[in-house]
C-alpha cells in the first residue's frame, strides 16, 4: 500500500498493517502529523508515477496528493486508487475510516475508531453551553460554517462567531478594536516550531488578542488533516470549559 499525502498517511498508518505499507508521503513525520512517531522507519516517497510504480502497490490512498493524470496513469496499469473525502464534518470522517478499513481488511479496526470518536464527541457535547467564540490561526485566518473547525467548535458546545462560510481572513484591525469574547487558537504550536517566516500571528497586537481572549489552543497535529483527531480536539476544547 502506498500513500500520496500527509492526510492519507494517517489513515494508512492507523489501519494498515505496517508490513503492508510500501511508502508514505514525505510529510508523514512532520511536526503537524498526528501519527508522526508511527511513520518513523517507513519509506517516505515522492509523488510521481515512476516512484509510485517502483513500489508495486496494490492500493494507493490519497486525499489531495497527486493529480488526475497520475491517478489515471496508475489505474490504467491496474493499480487501485482510493481517494478520501476532504471531510468538513464528522460524518465525512466516519465515511473515510470505513472506506479505508474496507479497502485494507480492517473493518473492525475502523469500527472501533469510529466508536472511540463518537464517545469523545458524546463527552464533549454542550460543554461550553453556547458561548460565542472565534477560531484563529497564526496566518490570521478564521473558519466559518462548512469547515471542520466549525464542526469542532459546535461539538464542544460553542457558537461560532464567524458567520462567513469557509476559511476567511480575520482582519487584525477588527480583532484589536472589537475583540471577540473568546478565541480558540489552532496551529500556534507548529507556528512556533517552524520559526523563521513572518505571519500575522507574530504581530504584537495579534499576540495580545490571543493572550487576553484565548480559551484553548488546538495542536496542529490534531486538526491539520480531516480525521479522528478532530474529535480529540473537541474533547480537549470541552475540557477547558468552566465547571
Amino acid at each position: 500500500m502506498l500513500s500520496l499525502d500527509q492526510c492519507a498517511d494517517e489513515y494508512v498508518l492507523a489501519l494498515s498493517p505496517r508490513e503492508a505499507i510500501v511508502g508514505l508521503s514525505t510529510r508523514a513525520d512532520d511536526a503537524d502529523s498526528l501519527l508522526a512517531a508511527r511513520a518513523r522507519g517507513l519509506p517516505l516517497r515522492r509523488v510521481d508515477l515512476e516512484t509510485a510504480l517502483s513500489t508495486r502497490p496494490q492500493l494507493v490512498v490519497r486525499t489531495y496528493g497527486g493529480d488526475a493524470r497520475l491517478v489515471r496513469a496508475l489505474e490504467s496499469r491496474g493499480v487501485r486508487v482510493l481517494t478520501l473525502e476532504d471531510a468538513a464534518d464528522f460524518a465525512g470522517i466516519r465515511d473515510n475510516l470505513r472506506s479505508v478499513g474496507a479497502a485494507v481488511g480492517a473493518e473492525a479496526g475502523a469500527a472501533a475508531m469510529v466508536a472511540d470518536m463518537d464517545a469523545r464527541l458524546a463527552r464533549s457535547a454542550g460543554a461550553w453551553k453556547g458561548r460565542s467564540a472565534i477560531y484563529l490561526t497564526p496566518a490570521g485566518f478564521s473558519a466559518g460554517p462548512g469547515t471542520l473547525a466549525d464542526a469542532i467548535l459546535r461539538a464542544a458546545g460553542l457558537v461560532n462567531a464567524e458567520r462567513r462560510r469557509g476559511f476567511v481572513e480575520a482582519p487584525l484591525e477588527r480583532l484589536v478594536l472589537d475583540p471577540p469574547k473568546a478565541v480558540v487558537t489552532a496551529f500556534f504550536d507548529t507556528e512556533v516550531a517552524n520559526g523563521g517566516s513572518w505571519t500575522p500571528g507574530r504581530h504584537a497586537l495579534m499576540r495580545r488578542v490571543v493572550r487576553e481572549h484565548a480559551i484553548a489552543n488546538l495542536p496542529g497535529a490534531l486538526i491539520a488533516c480531516p480525521n479522528w483527531g478532530a474529535a480529540e480536539a473537541a474533547e480537549l476544547l470541552a475540557g477547558k470549559a468552566p465547571r
